[in-house]
């Protein structure tokens, strides 16, 4: 079923097919688990938020009209449970740093496999702890515009219909967010990478 469309894979699931749910399931379960990652830390909590997102998006699919494609729209509704679920930690009073998701590319250590001194390794972990931190810093609102526009590819009008804000909005907030980014991986990105400690 996985080289069905979307539009075909939803039509069926709304016709009470759970293989073809099922179908659209597996092809963004890591999407919408590194989307909600970066509002949930918690790996374990972010599971549980992505199945609930998945959840309501089975229970609201006889109402999914197709205006807007399936992602946008599954994006939006894991949006939604990612921020129901930190209102009720809020009030629970549990507290979490912000952590940014898994990426669904390669991992750095795949990407590092061409290199061939500890020195260039070290540069990359580096570099690596240094965008983290990055994203870190960013406020959730910019580190979820940057990473729809950068990671998922998503365009301006698809992210604004996601985080349900203007599209001017949306690219103010991506500005924002390249612009601090590029300011907090200056000092690797012109002066090289200095080792740890140094």
């Amino acid at each position: 079923m996985s080289d069905k469309s979307d539009r075909e894979l939803v039509r069926l699931a709304q016709q009470g097919d759970l293989m073809a749910y099922d179908a659209l399931v597996r092809k963004y379960q890591n999407r919408v688990l590194n989307l909600i990652g970066n509002y949930v830390s918690d790996r374990a909590a972010a599971y549980d938020v992505a199945q609930e997102a998945f959840l309501k998006a089975w229970r609201g699919l006889p109402k999914f009209r197709g205006d807007s494609k399936f992602y946008t729209w599954l994006f939006r509704i894991a949006v939604n449970c990612a921020k129901n679920h930190l209102v009720a930690q809020k009030r629970r009073g549990e507290r979490q740093a912000p952590v940014p998701a898994d990426g669904e590319g390669p991992s750095i250590e795949e990407m590092q496999a061409d290199l061939t001194t500890p020195e260039q390794e070290e540069e990359a972990r580096q570099l690596e702890r240094a965008l983290n931190d990055a994203l870190s810093g960013l406020s959730e609102e910019l580190r979820v515009a940057i990473s729809l526009c950068e990671i998922e590819g998503m365009s301006y009008e698809e992210i604004a219909h996601v985080v349900q804000c203007p599209v001017g909005t949306v690219r103010s907030r991506i500005f924002r967010a390249r612009q601090s980014l590029e300011q907090s991986l200056r000092p690797y990105l012109e002066g090289g990478l200095k080792p740890t400690g140094s």
